[in-house]
């Protein structure tokens, strides 16, 4: 039977069938717990899912590129994601404290909800919606049952796991983890034996590489808001060197891995039906109903993630709710709205992916900027965990830059259906490099206006 227990009575500990009390204050040091190592499964099981393969399949059907193109694009943009997600995701351990709020030191505590509240949407609305659907297909093309009753049971599990909090949500994608890893390397080894690699010649060019590199970047670098709302746990005097290696190296396992298999899986040829059994379709029966399933649980284990993290950014926001349920309450609410937009989507699904995982890159690059040279220019500095409830802090270097950043990348660099930029226009052949750019100029520009404010 499921138990709530108290924040400051440190009775939380290491039970998981127990409803994590509490939202977003600090850890206290008698619910501290866990290795730096069980940060690789829980980053590598949230992307061994369809929408992860997707990414690779993109590359090569959607952006022109060669299979080996394509390895390297997504390579490349996997570890950019991957390393910033290593060096944010070592710094939890020290607050006790999620992600989104350790943002406040940038943004302050007032100009932090505007990353917070572009979270909260990406995270437990956005990323849900498009993880039900694949997870969805996947389960309706396995047992043949409607598909809106398969999205049902999918988002069921998922608030489920979301709603009892972060033991359940780490034990999940630790028990999950060898079965999807099993599972998903016998079905690339099969992908990659019959993939023809050199059918597809390659015609995207330096604009096609450069929007994969986003796209992967874009989907790898999304999951960076959430880096320290799993090592928050982790004992204070953890080694922050083996926290980020865990961390950063199960991200880029899992995705270059899969990315690279969709991207050999698109060198076949589609089949008829959804984009999950025109993957699974050329493989033998058992193997396709082993991926199918592999599939439907890779996008709970995804999911749980998302809304757990978008609810902890929402209560970022400064919500007020009755303190023991407030978050448990709200990952309720995040499903049911979730699950709508998904219900919505089942009818045209993956249609916009490549733009949804673009706009994102275009605000959490920006946002990284800020934050990764705010932690630059506090190198070494101690005592800031009272900055991260100073309700007085406005943080207006950090909203700056990232405002700026953010409105400039989009109006000048934007390659998307709805808009596209004067450079794109002019040059086509430079893809979408909106993110690397927001990126720069925001740590450029936070480099600047920030140095004050961070030394104040």
């Amino acid at each position: 039977m499921a138990t709530t227990v108290g924040r400051d009575t440190g009775e939380y500990g290491e039970k998981v069938v127990a409803v994590e009390p509490g939202g977003i204050e600090p850890v206290a040091a008698a619910d501290r717990h866990g290795r730096p190592r069980q940060l690789f499964w829980t980053w590598a099981s949230p992307n061994l899912e369809f929408a992860t393969i997707f990414v690779g399949v993109l590359a090569v059907s959607a952006f022109g590129l060669s299979f080996a193109q394509a390895v390297v694009a997504v390579a490349v943009g996997n570890a950019l994601g991957a390393v910033a997600h290593g060096v944010l995701s070592a710094r939890g351990p020290r607050f006790g404290v999620p992600q989104m709020v350790l943002s406040r030191l940038a943004f302050g505590y007032r100009g932090n909800t505007v990353p917070a509240a572009l979270m909260s949407v990406t995270a437990g609305i956005g990323w849900f919606a498009v993880n039900s659907v694949s997870g969805a297909f996947a389960l309706g093309t396995l047992t043949g049952m409607p598909v809106l009753l398969c999205l049902v049971i999918v988002v069921v599990l998922q608030i489920g796991i979301a709603f009892f909090g972060h033991n359940l949500v780490q034990a999940y994608e630790r028990w999950i983890f060898g079965v999807l890893a099993l599972v998903f390397a016998i079905g690339a080894v099969f992908t990659f034996a019959h993939a023809a690699p050199g059918a597809v010649a390659g015609t995207g060019g330096v604009g096609g590489f450069l929007l994969t590199v986003g796209a992967a970047f874009g989907y790898t670098a999304a999951w960076n808001p959430y880096a320290a709302d799993y090592t928050r746990y982790l004992p204070e005097g953890v080694s922050g060197r083996a926290v980020g290696w865990a961390a950063g190296g199960g991200l880029f396992v899992a995705t270059t891995v899969l990315m690279a298999t969709g991207a050999a899986a698109a060198t076949l040829g589609e089949s008829d039906g959804s984009p999950t059994a025109a993957f699974t379709g050329p493989m033998p029966g058992w193997l396709s109903a082993l991926t199918l399933l592999a599939i439907a649980l890779g996008a709970v284990a995804a999911n749980a993630l998302n809304v757990y993290s978008g609810t902890l950014a929402f209560l970022t926001l400064g919500v007020r709710l009755p303190p023991a349920w407030r978050r448990a309450v709200v990952a309720l609410a995040f499903g049911v709205v979730g699950f709508l937009l998904a219900w919505l989507g089942l009818a045209d699904a993956g249609t916009a992916y490549e733009h949804f995982l673009l706009v994102i890159a275009y605000w959490v690059s920006p946002w990284l900027g800020v934050v990764l040279t705010d932690q630059w220019l506090r190198r070494g500095q101690g005592g800031l965990a009272p900055l991260l409830t100073d309700t007085a802090r406005n943080g207006w270097p950090g909203l700056a830059a990232f405002g700026v950043s953010a409105v400039a990348s989009i109006a000048l660099f934007a390659n998307q259906t709805l808009y596209t930029g004067p450079v794109p226009r002019a040059v086509p052949e430079v893809g979408d490099v909106t993110c690397f750019v927001g990126f720069g100029l925001a740590a450029a520009l936070y480099a600047v206006l920030g140095r004050r404010w961070v030394r104040a």
